[in-house]
């Protein structure tokens, strides 16, 4: 199966858990929102967490377009808690995995996306600083039809990024 998140345009939405350092679950919600231009690729989007009182982390990732069929995508991203992030995305058969650091903050972590089919992803990932684990969540993401395509998730892809993204 060909992979669609980050590979192709495509607006992302989810539900899942949000783990707390202490271990408590919250439900989270997010969208995210997969745009490409010639000199590189566009991710954001954010996750909200819907504690009390509810939490919302944004972002906005650059991925470099891949310069070769197999090789890992770089990235970075301007992050208001963590800093400048950079990470590699490996797309591998069954699922993309991401591992990313802050070398300012000793914030670093991993994220790894699961193919469910072409319309779905298990997204799971985990924050740390230095060994602490701060956070960690589990979420299924899914493809959003194009406006006016109907049930397809394989249209014409979105227009630019309103804002950031996935939730760290």
């Amino acid at each position: 199966m060909t992979h669609t998140y980050l590979l192709e345009p495509g607006i992302w939405s989810g539900r899942g858990t949000f783990w707390r350092e202490d271990g408590e679950p919250l439900l989270a919600e997010c969208r995210t929102e997969v745009t490409h231009q010639n000199h590189c690729w566009l991710v954001a989007g954010s996750l909200k967490v819907l504690g009390s009182p509810p939490v919302e982390f944004r972002n906005a990732y650059s991925i470099e377009p891949p310069a070769k069929k197999g090789g890992c995508l770089r990235w970075i991203s301007e992050n208001a808690t963590l800093g400048k992030v950079q990470g590699t995305f490996s797309v591998l058969e069954r699922c993309i995995l991401s591992v990313y650091s802050c070398a300012a903050t000793g914030y670093h972590g991993a994220e790894h996306y699961g193919q469910i089919d072409a319309s779905r992803y298990q997204a799971s990932g985990v924050l740390l600083l230095e060994t602490r684990r701060l956070s960690s969540w589990e979420i299924v993401l899914t493809r959003e039809a194009a406006p006016g395509a109907g049930s397809s998730a394989h249209s014409d892809p979105p227009a630019a990024p309103r804002t950031t993204t996935s939730g760290s």
